[in-house]
């Protein structure tokens, strides 16, 4: 069982099954929400890109606050619903800085745009901000931790790191094909950009699983020793 020390001196364990059962669970969620709205209503990312993003993050941000609200780090000064207003609050600011990210490195202008973008840095923000801000809350050192250091000082390091990780370059590489002169459909903005951050979050999730259970065995083989 691993163990995290919050910064009011609280002994955290989190069993690494219970870790990997959750991760299960959030890549369940995200394929079947995409398969729900392409099942409930005629829509997909192709054709109704604004819509099946609100659909999916509208569905995966409220999850992962609920899940992590059950992981936040100061329990004792922090009420699970307050954590999980925290993630509301992750969400939205995560929205600004994966939108202004977006546009910095390319992504179009305009008004036709806005609820695309809009909608596409909602579920960014539900795979990188939300998780983190419902454990951490605005604690800059568990946030530098698990953002800049190369070093995972727990299991909760591997269920927020690795997953973001996925997303943002999940995302970075599905935006290779938007400006090669292709002609597809699923070259628009923000289609093949949200493609790439799904699979990149569950390469992330099904990541983090592995190095949760290896780094369990290796505490179990030391232990042993």
């Amino acid at each position: 069982m691993d163990t995290l020390i919050s910064e009011n001196g609280v002994f955290l364990p989190i069993p690494p099954f219970q870790a990997v059962r959750l991760h299960f669970i959030l890549g369940t969620i995200v394929v079947l929400t995409s398969m729900v709205a392409h099942t409930l209503f005629p829509i997909n990312l192709i054709t109704h890109p604004t819509q099946t993003l609100f659909i999916i993050w509208g569905i995966v941000g409220p999850v992962l606050m609920i899940l992590f609200g059950h992981l936040r780090q100061d329990m004792e000064q922090c009420s699970y619903f307050r954590a999980a207003g925290r993630g509301y609050v992750g969400l939205v600011a995560g929205a600004i800085v994966n939108a202004l990210g977006a546009i910095i490195l390319g992504a179009p202008v305009g008004f036709e745009y806005f609820t695309k973008t809009l909608n596409w840095s909602l579920l960014m923000s539900s795979f990188t901000f939300v998780p983190a801000a419902c454990a951490f809350g605005s604690a800059w050192t568990h946030w530098h931790r698990v953002f800049a250091s190369t070093k995972a000082f727990s299991f909760i390091d591997y269920m927020i790191r690795l997953p973001a990780y996925g997303a943002v370059i999940g995302a970075w590489f599905g935006a290779w094909p938007m400006p090669l002169d292709w002609e597809r459909p699923w070259q628009e903005w923000p289609i093949c950009v949200s493609y790439g951050a799904m699979a990149g979050y569950l390469m992330g999730l099904v990541a983090s699983s592995v190095c949760i259970i290896f780094r369990y065995r290796c505490q179990q083989h030391l232990k042993g020793e």
